[in-house]
This record gives C-alpha cells, sequence and structure tokens, in this order.
C-alpha cells in the first residue's frame, strides 16, 4: 500500500528533486475565492481548518516544484470551493483556475467503468461475460486465463500481467492503434497467477474500450461525450490532446530533466488506450463527477415526472465501489506517514478502497507526462475533494488531499503534510542515490566490449514490443524503438557486454541498461534492459523485453 505513496503514477506522491523558484519564494500567498456552488442558493464555507488554504497550498507549490494547482471540495451536494493556484506554465502570465484543463490520467479509468456498467443496466453486455464473447479474436498468453477472463477483470488488476507489463506499446506514445496492441497482448508474459493477487495495468483497458465500443457501436470518445459527459454537465471536459485547440484554457506539463531541472513537456494524447487515461478535464467539470458518485448516480436534472435521473444504478456504484482484488497493508516509508495506513486496501472496478478516521475512502490518481492528480470520495461524510497538477509530484497532491480530509475528518488535529511528504520525498531520493552507487561499485571499469561497436549493430525483435534497432554512427551506438518516436538514444559502453543508453529526451527520466547475451562464438543472441533508477516510472516495462537478432532477409515483420 505504502509504495504507491512514492509512485508518481500509480498513486504517487513524490517529486524525484525539490527546488523552489526564486518566483515562487517572492510571490504573495494565493487568496481564496468566495466559495461557490453550482445550481445552489446555498454557498457552504470551509471548515476553520481550512481558513488559511491558500497558504498551504502555494506551500505545496514551492515545497515540491509544481508550478500549478486546482482544487475543488464538494459536500453535501454543494461545491464548497473550486479554484486554482500557480501559473499555467513556467515563465507565462496565465494562471490556473477552476477551469483550467488538465490531463486526469488514469481517473479516466472511472469513467470507462461507468460506461461498462451502463451498457450493462442496458443489456448489452453483462459484466461477467468472457472477454471473448465479445471479442472472438481476444488473446493472452495462456490459453486458460484467455477463456476465463470477464469483462469484469479487465478493471480489476488481477490478470496475472505483472506491473505495467505492455505498456511500452503506448507509453511514450506510439504508432500502434489501439487494436494492434490488444493483439500484442497475446505475447505479453503473465508471472503471476490469473485472480491471485494486484499488479496494476493499464493494457486490459485497452481492451474494455474496444469492448464498449463493440457492444455500444459507437467510438469511445463518442459514448463517453454522449452518456457520460454530456448527462454529469461536464462541458468543459475533452477525451484526449487531439481535441484541444490554440487558446483554450489548458495547463502545461512539466517534468524535471535528469531528475532535477523543471522544464514544460509536449502533451500527450493518448490514441491506442483511451479508456485507461486519455481524458483532459477540469476542477469545475471534476466536481460535477464526484457530485453525481456520491450520489450514487442520481444526476442533479430532473425528468419530466420530477425524479432524478440517473447515470447509473445504486447497483452498479455498490458493483464499482466493492473490492474485487486485496491490496496489501504494509509499513509506512518514514513513521510520520503511519496515521495514513489503512486498515484495508483494495481495488474495485477502477477505483482505489481504503479508509481513514474510520471512514471508508473511494480513491484513484492519475499519472501523465508532465502531470498527477489524485480524485477522493469519502461516501459516509458526502465529501469528495480532486487535485490537479502540472508536474509529475504526487507529494503535492497527497498533501493537500489529506489536509482537506483531516478538516472534515479530524478537525482537532492540524498535521503539515507538506512537511510530512517532503521528508518522504528525500527519502525515497536517497535511497535512489545508493542504488546507483551500487552499480558504481559492482562496475568493473577496465573491462571492455566483447566485440568492435559495430558488431552490435543490427535490428532486434521482442515478441510483444517488435523492433528495436542498433546502428552504428560516428563512432556511437545508437538504439531506436522502431513504434516510440521518443525512444531514440545513444549507448555507452558500461562493463563487459552491458552499455547504457541515455534518450535525447531527457525528461523521460527512463535511462537504462542494455545487455547483449553472446554464445560460444561471439554471436549476439539476445538482449535485454533494465531501468537504471528505481525512480523510473514503472510503465518504461524495459525488463520484460526479450529481444533476439533479426537475420537479413528474415520475412515478414512483427510491427505490422
Amino acid at each position: 500500500m505504502f509504495q504507491r505513496f512514492l509512485s508518481p503514477r500509480l498513486a504517487g506522491c513524490c517529486a524525484l528533486f525539490v527546488f523552489a523558484t526564486a518566483a515562487w519564494a517572492q510571490a504573495p500567498a494565493a487568496r481564496l475565492a468566495p466559495p461557490v456552488s453550482i445550481h445552489d442558493s446555498a454557498r457552504p464555507l470551509l471548515p476553520p481548518q481550512l481558513q488559511d488554504f491558500g497558504a498551504y497550498v502555494d506551500s505545496a507549490r514551492k515545497t515540491f516544484d509544481v508550478p500549478g494547482i486546482a482544487v475543488a471540495i464538494v459536500k453535501d451536494g454543494h461545491v464548497v470551493m473550486e479554484q486554482g493556484f500557480g501559473p499555467r506554465e513556467i515563465g507565462k502570465p496565465a494562471q490556473v483556475d477552476a477551469h483550467t484543463l488538465f490531463a486526469i490520467a488514469s481517473n479516466t479509468k472511472a469513467f470507462t467503468a461507468a460506461a461498462l456498467q451502463q451498457l450493462d443496466e442496458q443489456g448489452k453486455l453483462k459484466m461477467d461475460d468472457r472477454v471473448i464473447d465479445h471479442l472472438p479474436w481476444f488473446r493472452m498468453s495462456d490459453p486458460y486465463v484467455t477463456h476465463e477472463m470477464r469483462i469484469r477483470d479487465l478493471l480489476a488488476h488481477r490478470s496475472g500481467l505483472s506491473l505495467g507489463a505492455g505498456d511500452l506499446l503506448y507509453w511514450p506514445p506510439t504508432s500502434y492503434s489501439t487494436k494492434q496492441v490488444v493483439e500484442r497482448l497475446r505475447d505479453v508474459p503473465i508471472k503471476n497467477g490469473f485472480r491471485s493477487g494486484y499488479a496494476y495495468d493499464n493494457i486490459l483497458f485497452a481492451v474494455a474500450t474496444l469492448v464498449i465500443e463493440q457492444a455500444s457501436g459507437q467510438s469511445y470518445a463518442d459514448y463517453v461525450r454522449t452518456h457520460l459527459f454530456k448527462p454529469v454537465g461536464m462541458d468543459e471536459s475533452l477525451i484526449d490532446k487531439t481535441y484541444i485547440s490554440a487558446g483554450m484554457n489548458v495547463a502545461t506539463g512539466h517534468a524535471k530533466a535528469d531528475f532535477k531541472d523543471l522544464q514544460p513537456v509536449p502533451p500527450m494524447a493518448w490514441l491506442n488506450d483511451p479508456g485507461a487515461g486519455g481524458i483532459y478535464s477540469s476542477v469545475h467539470d471534476m466536481a460535477k463527477w464526484m457530485n453525481v458518485q456520491l450520489a450514487a448516480g442520481a444526476l442533479p436534472t430532473s425528468g419530466a415526472d420530477g425524479k432524478s435521473e440517473r447515470l447509473f444504478s445504486e447497483d452498479s456504484q455498490r458493483e464499482m465501489w466493492s473490492v474485487l482484488t486485496p491490496i496489501k497493508v504494509g509499513k509506512p516509508p518514514i513513521p510520520e506517514l503511519a496515521p495514513l495506513m489503512p486498515n484495508f486496501s483494495g481495488y474495485g472496478e477502477s477505483w482505489f478502497l481504503s479508509d481513514y478516521h474510520g471512514q471508508k475512502l473511494v480513491w484513484h490518481t492519475g499519472g501523465w507526462p508532465g502531470m498527477v492528480s489524485r480524485v477522493t470520495l469519502v461516501p459516509g461524510q458526502h465529501l469528495g475533494v480532486v487535485v490537479l497538477t502540472n508536474a509529475e509530484s504526487g507529494a503535492a497532491f497527497n498533501a493537500v488531499t489529506y489536509r482537506v480530509l483531516d478538516a472534515y475528518l479530524n478537525p482537532e488535529t492540524k498535521t503539515d503534510w507538506v512537511a510530512v511528504y517532503d521528508k518522504a520525498v528525500k527519502k525515497a531520493e536517497a535511497k535512489s542515490d545508493d542504488s546507483y552507487a551500487g552499480h558504481l561499485a559492482a562496475r568493473d571499469k577496465n573491462s571492455k566490449p566483447s566485440l568492435a561497436l559495430a558488431k552490435y549493430a543490427g535490428t532486434y525483435r521482442d515478441p510483444w514490443y517488435g523492433d528495436v534497432s542498433v546502428s552504428h554512427e560516428n563512432g556511437k551506438l545508437r538504439l531506436r524503438f522502431s513504434k516510440t518516436a521518443q525512444l531514440v538514444g545513444t549507448m555507452t559502453p558500461w562493463q563487459h557486454d552491458t552499455f547504457t543508453v541515455r534518450w535525447d529526451d531527457r525528461s523521460l527520466n527512463a535511462d537504462a541498461f542494455v545487455t547483449f547475451t553472446l554464445d560460444m562464438d561471439g554471436h549476439i543472441t539476445e538482449v535485454r534492459m533494465q531501468p537504471i533508477s528505481p525512480l523510473t516510472d514503472f510503465s518504461f516495462d524495459f525488463q520484460d523485453l526479450r529481444m533476439v537478432p533479426v537475420q537479413a532477409g528474415t520475412k515478414g515483420t512483427q510491427n505490422d
């Protein structure tokens, strides 16, 4: 459970290095706008513990080097506040507000679950249908798993795939289509027992995307717009980056190049797995989404008979909020995080489930190049909070989230979660430094590659990803992933037949070891990769690649 506090995408907490800019240090603390409410005459006041909330959010921005944060809080069906803090992009004057769009990444998964539950209610599928009943060509690498995989399993991270398995098929963006991504599942290795435990994945949400399209007869984008955004009133939200046009109120993501220098990163469109994380939204729209969730699917509008219309039934919501996959509760990385340790932890249909101060939490996080976010619901208190950020610091959104939760659930205690998470981040950084120091200590600096550099050049093929090429250019080796434009880098000898690859795009923070295996005659038989830093995002699943040389004259390609 607590390792998620140190993973920017899975449940993230840490900016990898923490620096404050001089401009922010000199800027006055943001002032809170008056509380607002949508379609309500009541304007609830912030609780006493949040009277200094603007200054607190600014301290989180400064400590974790996050340019902009947007927050919305809902309580008892009302919007208590929705506000932005800081710039949309460093060095530019435009400020984040309640209507600024951010990539919500894996918070999209809850929309995918809601779409499937709606289709179940319409009789177009059943959540316990086999996937092959709707996609007859669907295959996993194990025939039993292929036969027994149910639609509900696609949402529960219990398939037997390892953490982030197959993510390189679309992260960073690739030229594969969604169907090609799903077709390649047949070669993605299954490393654990089916339904035996929890391991977060994204690739099965590509399968869910195709199930929605097959059952509804609409594209995923059209279905979500028509059946989710429109009835909820989420007029600002977009399916993916391709719908963003010049002049729109959109945040720019920021990442730490080489884990240290904050810089803007280009927006990403996840066209080949939209159901896992494609949506862009604002806290204004996400407040509406949270209120519908907390109302068990009831919409704020009324039908002709005066009865409230529904997005989905109460039974559907119970299914989405019921634990399907238990998650082990571990130890906190630092003692100060012990109060956040839950009594139970699990995953339902696209929602994490745990508890805090005797209340059930229903929550999820999202991680994207340059943006991370968190949505947290407390059903027993009709309370929700969403935090959207334009930098890769889960520490920031967690510190802000728990200040809000404490204001309602633990008002007698005012913990400085910014300071607590700052300590956790620094510990994670120290462990990362120790990891690299260990590699350096084990390195034989006097060793040389077994072959001349040009002998390592060639095309290598992995069963599920496809082709990766190594070229000899101007006395150096260059590595290129055939379907991933961003994965291009220079290889440098490390020791023996292991090299390091340093990607040209320094915002990836995913440099890796590349090891060539030779046979007794000095021929390359296999190439393996491994991320160098433990802080590298889990979606760079280099360790699952099993690349072998493609012989000259080989017919066909694994990239079709």
